[in-house]
């Protein structure tokens, strides 16, 4: 019987074979094929890179098939990472492997595949692209569905033999899509660097040169090339609260993606070995051609004075009476009592992170919240480099690690508006100075060595970072002073609210994840992004496939985090591939406990202090900001560098996030610290024989 079964199989792809060879090329416009030199000459002559643009492929009644076949007989995964969010399908060259009653289901489907990668259409793309010979037998291609609010941010689509890229658009026929419901391919030009050692450097611009609205029956390609070809996709943008667009139940962006491979063994142009040197060359050119010495913001690392670098020599640091009055002008005063700051300490050594409500004074916050409505209130430039020369803003870079709006303490120096800012006292005069670092050591029970500050602005529509690990040997303390004045970012961002009597909401409970997606999303709590997660990971290497059937290094993203269901969290980390596929949402442990290696998370919201020690090899990012997020998300960040302590690190209790033998607990809303008495009280506490309230 098994025997019989593999004949059926192989007389089965036999008969495939002749039906493409034969039928291929028929599926095609007419003289579509026959236009392959015009093509070309189009595709050479294209910026930033070579790229290409085909309408009308095919015949339009096929797609209209395909997409009816979609719609009544597959189902859809959403995925999520830092990097994309998206609804796909399964691997559409799983097809063959289908019964012959599943297949029946998708004859136009099946078709379509066949006709994209028949021999002569095959021929055609490696003569429009130069790109050389392409495989037949390597299909590689999924069904994307973005809906509002779903993206994919930047990246080149280098993973192991890739050799051309490509997107057919199914959008509705009948209703055009509109440039304004975004959902745009968009190429990014780089800019070329050299080395002190001479070698050349590419580096993405933070701005797109070329955007490529979806069009029903349109094909754009374009071959992959290391740090070249980077590219991302607009998010879909969702309608304007209380406006109408007709046609708007239409802003469903579904696609058919994917890439052709070099020629496989038995194939014709086939070249043994190449496949293991495209990958190692990628790879080393990843390695020795980062350029990291050209992202933007650099690190500025400062060292404190008086480093302790001996046990014997460190003393418990003590807040002086100076110390008091300097840190009043800026934190709530609860936090600077002693059984406060014990209580913190005692949460901290627990679960080495930890988020502080209502942090800064109410005088301050007032200064603060004040001046960040002004900044929002006025227009801002989109271009990056008019952003850089009309305001005191740069621009983060490049974009496939990260893109938002900063300031370090020197940058704001000749500006009048922000020169004398809330936002460049809290860079210059609190968070570096000795006051604080010996609150921060105090409340965390670490020595601090140095520190490195940055205050960011993320832009709707716009901004984020993607994940990157960190990779020094000692811990590395890190705070986030999360200052977003608006409220709706989900979860608890209205937690340190100044103006809610609330000092404890209550924990979201997780959302579960939909199947398939919806035209109608009204129904569905938007998710906006702008949250913070350290995530664990390990170092396997595993190819993924990201949400427009791109290469990427995401980590995948719970459902509760996406939605801002979950405040903070410090969880049982379980490791994972950066790379790993994100459509795989792991479930829940025997005992019901989740697993999914989120550390610690923090959504955008106003006046709350999260500090973190991390270890080697821990994920973080802040996830996109979506168009319909209430506003931009604004923070102010903090590295401080600490002194390895080599007691400790063998005494039990010992912890650093990304330490997966330390103990872990959920850091729900009843763990955040809030002050429950008032800011009057506790300062007449402190400084009962002064009179002056500085708050």
């Amino acid at each position: 019987m098994k025997r019989k079964a593999e004949d059926n199989l192989d007389e089965r792809l036999v008969k495939k074979k002749a039906a493409v060879e034969a039928n291929g090329s028929t599926r095609f416009r007419e003289g579509l094929l026959q236009q392959a030199d015009d093509y070309h000459k189009q595709y050479v002559a294209s910026e930033p890179y070579k790229h290409g643009v085909i309408q009308d492929l095919l015949e339009p009644q096929l797609l209209r098939n395909v997409r009816a076949e979609i719609h009544e007989n597959l189902s859809f995964t959403p995925k999520e990472t830092d990097i994309y969010r998206i609804h796909q399908s399964g691997d559409l060259a799983n097809l063959d492997g289908l019964d012959d009653s599943s297949l029946k289901l998708l004859p136009s489907l099946l078709a379509l595949r066949d006709a994209l990668y028949s021999p002569s259409f095959r021929n055609f793309l490696s003569t429009v692209t130069g790109a050389g010979p392409l495989s037949g037998r390597k299909t590689d291609m999924a069904i994307n569905v973005y809906i509002p609010g779903c993206h994919l941010l930047c990246h080149d689509d280098v993973i192991g033999s890739r050799r051309v890229s490509y997107i057919l658009y199914l959008t509705d026929p009948d209703q055009p899509w509109k440039p304004e419901w975004g959902g745009a391919l968009r190429l990014y030009p780089t800019v070329v660097h050299k080395r002190e050692d001479g070698k050349e450097v590419k580096v993405p611009s933070p701005d797109h040169s070329v955007s490529i609205p979806p069009a029903f029956n349109q094909l754009s390609f374009f071959a992959v090339q290391p740090r070249a070809s980077f590219h991302d996709v607009e998010e879909v943008y969702a309608q304007n609260s209380g406006s109408y667009d007709e046609g708007d139940g239409s802003r469903f962006r579904m696609a058919i993606s994917g890439w052709y491979h070099i020629p496989q063994e038995g194939e014709n142009g086939y070249v043994e070995g190449l496949e293991e040197s495209l990958a190692e060359g990628s790879s080393l050119q990843q390695l020795q051609g980062t350029g990291d010495q050209y992202d933007r913001p650099q690190p500025h690392m400062h060292t404190f004075k008086d480093v302790y670098h001996d046990k014997q020599e460190f003393t418990e640091p003590m807040l002086s009476e100076d110390d008091f009055e300097f840190l009043l002008k800026y934190i709530a005063p609860t936090y600077l009592t002693p059984d406060t700051l014990e209580s913190i300490s005692n949460s901290f050594s627990d679960e080495c992170s930890i988020c502080l409500g209502k942090f800064l004074s109410r005088k301050f916050s007032s200064s603060l919240k004040d001046f960040i409505s002004q900044q929002e209130a006025k227009d801002l430039p989109s271009a990056a480099q008019v952003i850089e020369s009309e305001t005191a803003w740069r621009v983060a870079r490049p974009p496939h690690k990260h893109r938002f709006l900063y300031q370090q303490a020197s940058e704001a120096k000749d500006d009048a508006d922000l020169k004398d800012s809330p936002i460049q006292d809290l860079l210059r005069n609190l968070l570096p100075s000795e006051a604080f670092r010996k609150w921060l050591q105090l409340a965390t029970g670490v020595t601090l060595s140095s520190y490195n500050l940055c205050a960011r602005r993320f832009r709707r529509g716009k901004d984020y970072t993607l994940a990157t690990g960190y990779t020094g040997d000692e811990s590395q303390l890190e705070i986030i002073l999360a200052i977003t004045p608006t409220r709706g970012w989900g979860g608890d961002d209205e937690l340190a609210d100044d103006d809610k009597t609330t000092e404890k909401p209550d924990t979201a409970k997780d959302n579960d994840a939909t199947n398939t997606p919806s035209k109608d999303n009204d129904s569905e709590e938007p998710a906006v992004g702008g949250y913070v997660a350290y995530m664990a990971s390990d170092d396997a290497d595993h190819e993924s496939n990201d949400g427009d059937g791109h290469s990427s290094d995401g980590v995948e993203v719970p459902p509760d985090l996406s939605t801002g269901a979950r405040a903070s969290r410090s969880s049982a980390p379980k490791t994972r591939s950066n790379k790993a596929d994100p459509a795989v949402y792991k479930a829940a442990t025997a005992d019901g406990d989740e697993d999914d290696g989120v550390l610690f998370s923090m959504p955008a919201c106003w006046n709350s202090l999260g500090i973190v020690l991390c270890d080697k090899g821990v994920m973080r990012f802040v996830k996109y900001v979506s168009q319909q997020a209430p506003g931009d998300r604004w923070d102010v960040v903090g590295e401080f560098g600490v002194v390895p302590d080599e007691e400790e690190d063998e005494e039990e209790g010992e912890c650093g996030v990304g330490d997966e033998s330390a103990t872990q607990r959920s850091l729900g809303a009843d763990q955040i610290i809030e002050h429950e008495e008032s800011e009057t009280e506790i300062e007449s506490s402190i400084n009962d024989d002064d009179d002056d309230d500085s708050v």
